[in-house]
Protein backbone atom coordinates (compact mmCIF):
# COMPACT_ATOMS: atom_id res chain seq x y z
CA UNK A 1 0.00 0.00 0.00
CA UNK A 2 2.86 2.36 1.05
CA UNK A 3 4.21 1.89 -2.55
CA UNK A 4 1.30 3.05 -3.90
CA UNK A 5 0.76 5.86 -2.00
CA UNK A 6 4.50 6.78 -2.85
CA UNK A 7 3.83 6.86 -6.43
CA UNK A 8 0.65 9.37 -6.06
CA UNK A 9 2.45 12.07 -3.92
CA UNK A 10 4.80 12.35 -7.00
CA UNK A 11 1.29 13.74 -8.49
CA UNK A 12 0.43 16.94 -8.99
CA UNK A 13 -3.15 15.51 -7.60
CA UNK A 14 -2.03 14.44 -4.58
CA UNK A 15 -3.37 17.85 -2.79
CA UNK A 16 -6.78 16.81 -4.61
CA UNK A 17 -6.81 13.54 -3.57
CA UNK A 18 -6.17 14.51 0.46
CA UNK A 19 -9.01 16.82 0.27
CA UNK A 20 -11.55 14.89 -0.80
CA UNK A 21 -10.40 12.08 1.28
CA UNK A 22 -10.63 14.49 4.15
CA UNK A 23 -14.00 15.61 3.46
CA UNK A 24 -15.26 12.86 2.32
CA UNK A 25 -14.27 10.54 5.86
CA UNK A 26 -16.71 12.53 8.02
CA UNK A 27 -18.97 10.17 6.50
CA UNK A 28 -16.72 7.47 5.67
CA UNK A 29 -14.48 6.93 7.94
CA UNK A 30 -12.98 3.74 6.72
CA UNK A 31 -11.07 6.42 3.90
CA UNK A 32 -6.93 6.53 4.61
CA UNK A 33 -7.03 10.29 4.90
CA UNK A 34 -4.76 10.28 7.75
CA UNK A 35 -2.20 7.47 5.87
CA UNK A 36 -2.41 9.79 2.82
CA UNK A 37 -1.50 13.44 4.93
CA UNK A 38 1.20 11.04 6.30
CA UNK A 39 2.56 9.76 3.01
CA UNK A 40 2.59 13.20 1.51
CA UNK A 41 4.32 14.71 4.25
CA UNK A 42 6.83 12.32 4.15
CA UNK A 43 7.64 13.08 0.18
CA UNK A 44 8.20 16.12 1.08
CA UNK A 45 10.45 15.41 3.72
CA UNK A 46 12.37 12.89 1.67
CA UNK A 47 15.13 15.18 -0.04
CA UNK A 48 16.38 16.56 3.42
CA UNK A 49 16.22 13.25 4.76
CA UNK A 50 19.64 12.03 6.74
CA UNK A 51 20.75 8.57 7.24
CA UNK A 52 23.04 5.76 5.80
CA UNK A 53 20.40 4.62 3.33
CA UNK A 54 20.13 6.64 0.61
CA UNK A 55 16.22 8.25 -0.30
CA UNK A 56 14.92 8.15 -3.38
CA UNK A 57 13.23 11.32 -3.92
CA UNK A 58 10.68 11.59 -6.84
CA UNK A 59 10.77 14.67 -9.17
CA UNK A 60 8.02 16.50 -7.70
CA UNK A 61 7.01 16.22 -3.90
CA UNK A 62 4.32 18.04 -2.38
CA UNK A 63 5.21 21.59 -0.57
CA UNK A 64 4.79 21.24 3.12
CA UNK A 65 2.94 24.22 4.07
CA UNK A 66 0.48 23.55 1.23
CA UNK A 67 -0.33 20.27 2.34
CA UNK A 68 -0.87 21.54 6.08
CA UNK A 69 -3.47 24.06 4.85
CA UNK A 70 -5.39 21.71 2.69
CA UNK A 71 -5.64 18.98 5.40
CA UNK A 72 -7.11 21.87 7.86
CA UNK A 73 -9.74 23.56 5.33
CA UNK A 74 -10.69 20.19 4.63
CA UNK A 75 -11.40 18.88 7.72
CA UNK A 76 -13.07 21.76 9.14
CA UNK A 77 -15.41 21.91 5.46
CA UNK A 78 -15.91 18.02 6.10
CA UNK A 79 -16.70 18.82 9.56
CA UNK A 80 -19.61 21.53 8.73
CA UNK A 81 -20.61 19.39 5.85
CA UNK A 82 -21.85 16.58 8.73
CA UNK A 83 -23.30 19.08 11.05
CA UNK A 84 -25.39 20.85 8.46
CA UNK A 85 -26.69 18.03 7.19
CA UNK A 86 -27.69 16.64 10.82
CA UNK A 87 -28.94 19.94 11.74
CA UNK A 88 -30.92 19.93 8.57
CA UNK A 89 -31.57 16.07 8.89
CA UNK A 90 -35.14 14.46 8.80
CA UNK A 91 -37.30 11.54 10.50
CA UNK A 92 -34.98 9.45 8.58
CA UNK A 93 -31.40 10.30 10.37
CA UNK A 94 -33.11 10.81 13.63
CA UNK A 95 -34.22 7.17 13.64
CA UNK A 96 -30.95 5.88 12.42
CA UNK A 97 -28.83 8.75 15.23
CA UNK A 98 -31.60 6.42 17.78
CA UNK A 99 -30.53 3.11 16.39
CA UNK A 100 -26.83 4.18 17.42
CA UNK A 101 -25.89 4.25 20.91
CA UNK A 102 -22.73 5.97 20.18
CA UNK A 103 -24.34 9.00 18.59
CA UNK A 104 -27.00 8.73 21.37
CA UNK A 105 -24.31 9.10 23.88
CA UNK A 106 -22.16 11.83 21.89
CA UNK A 107 -25.79 13.70 22.09
CA UNK A 108 -25.78 14.12 25.94
CA UNK A 109 -21.76 14.67 26.28
CA UNK A 110 -21.43 17.07 23.59
CA UNK A 111 -25.06 19.29 24.26
CA UNK A 112 -23.15 19.87 27.97
CA UNK A 113 -20.40 20.12 27.00
CA UNK A 114 -19.99 23.11 24.16
CA UNK A 115 -22.49 24.69 26.56
CA UNK A 116 -20.33 24.63 28.80
CA UNK A 117 -17.36 26.03 26.42
CA UNK A 118 -15.80 22.10 26.59
CA UNK A 119 -15.46 21.96 23.28
CA UNK A 120 -12.12 19.88 23.83
CA UNK A 121 -13.93 17.16 23.04
CA UNK A 122 -14.21 18.36 19.42
CA UNK A 123 -10.39 18.08 18.99
CA UNK A 124 -10.00 14.70 20.78
CA UNK A 125 -12.51 13.31 19.27
CA UNK A 126 -10.46 14.00 15.96
CA UNK A 127 -8.22 11.72 16.51
CA UNK A 128 -10.15 8.58 17.39
CA UNK A 129 -11.84 6.35 15.03
CA UNK A 130 -15.55 7.43 13.91
CA UNK A 131 -15.14 10.15 16.54
CA UNK A 132 -14.52 13.29 14.04
CA UNK A 133 -18.25 11.34 12.08
CA UNK A 134 -19.87 11.47 16.24
CA UNK A 135 -19.06 15.01 17.11
CA UNK A 136 -20.04 16.73 14.34
CA UNK A 137 -23.33 14.84 13.66
CA UNK A 138 -23.94 15.21 16.93
CA UNK A 139 -23.14 19.10 17.46
CA UNK A 140 -25.65 19.24 14.49
CA UNK A 141 -28.20 17.11 15.56
CA UNK A 142 -28.28 18.89 19.07
CA UNK A 143 -28.78 22.08 17.02
CA UNK A 144 -25.33 23.51 18.47
CA UNK A 145 -24.77 26.90 17.28
CA UNK A 146 -22.53 27.50 13.98
CA UNK A 147 -20.46 29.89 16.67
CA UNK A 148 -20.35 27.10 19.28
CA UNK A 149 -18.90 24.42 16.93
CA UNK A 150 -16.77 26.12 14.23
CA UNK A 151 -14.16 27.45 16.80
CA UNK A 152 -13.48 23.95 18.26
CA UNK A 153 -14.03 22.61 14.14
CA UNK A 154 -11.20 24.74 13.11
CA UNK A 155 -8.51 24.26 16.39
CA UNK A 156 -9.50 20.29 15.90
CA UNK A 157 -8.32 20.53 12.24
CA UNK A 158 -5.23 22.34 12.70
CA UNK A 159 -4.68 20.03 15.59
CA UNK A 160 -5.05 16.79 13.67
CA UNK A 161 -3.28 18.33 10.31
CA UNK A 162 -0.48 19.65 12.37
CA UNK A 163 0.16 16.38 14.07
CA UNK A 164 0.11 13.61 10.86
CA UNK A 165 2.06 16.19 8.81
CA UNK A 166 4.86 16.68 11.57
CA UNK A 167 4.65 12.77 12.19
CA UNK A 168 5.69 12.11 8.35
CA UNK A 169 7.83 15.00 7.50
CA UNK A 170 10.26 14.34 10.90
CA UNK A 171 9.74 10.65 10.89
CA UNK A 172 11.59 10.37 7.60
CA UNK A 173 14.06 13.67 8.62
CA UNK A 174 15.08 11.36 11.86
CA UNK A 175 14.58 8.00 10.20
CA UNK A 176 16.02 8.21 7.01
CA UNK A 177 13.91 5.96 4.97
CA UNK A 178 10.72 7.21 3.70
CA UNK A 179 8.69 3.79 3.80
CA UNK A 180 9.92 3.31 7.30
CA UNK A 181 9.43 7.20 8.71
CA UNK A 182 5.86 6.75 7.05
CA UNK A 183 5.31 3.24 9.00
CA UNK A 184 6.24 4.45 11.59
CA UNK A 185 4.29 7.80 11.51
CA UNK A 186 1.09 5.83 10.88
CA UNK A 187 1.43 3.57 13.92
CA UNK A 188 1.63 6.79 15.88
CA UNK A 189 -1.43 7.89 14.16
CA UNK A 190 -3.36 4.92 15.17
CA UNK A 191 -1.69 5.29 18.93
CA UNK A 192 -3.08 8.55 19.54
CA UNK A 193 -6.56 7.43 17.80
CA UNK A 194 -6.72 4.77 20.22
CA UNK A 195 -5.69 6.68 23.08
CA UNK A 196 -8.60 9.13 22.31
CA UNK A 197 -11.04 7.21 21.74
CA UNK A 198 -10.38 5.62 25.65
CA UNK A 199 -11.00 9.51 26.54
CA UNK A 200 -13.88 10.32 24.67
CA UNK A 201 -15.37 6.18 25.91
CA UNK A 202 -14.64 7.68 29.22
CA UNK A 203 -17.79 8.25 31.61
CA UNK A 204 -18.71 12.01 32.23
CA UNK A 205 -17.99 12.82 35.46
CA UNK A 206 -21.70 13.51 37.30
CA UNK A 207 -22.50 16.20 39.98
CA UNK A 208 -22.44 15.81 43.29
CA UNK A 209 -25.85 15.48 45.08
CA UNK A 210 -26.55 18.98 47.24
CA UNK A 211 -26.78 18.26 50.82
Amino acid sequence: MFETLGSLTASPWIYAVVAVSVVLDVFLPVLPSGVLVITAAAAAAAAGAAGPVPVAVPAQVPDILALLVIATTSSVLGDMAAFRLARRGGARLDRAIARSRRLTRAHERLGTALARGGGALVVIARFAPAGRSVVSLGAGKTHRKVMEFLPWSVLAGMAWAGYSVALGYFGTQWLGATWLGTAVSVIALFAAGALAALVIRRPAPTAAPAA
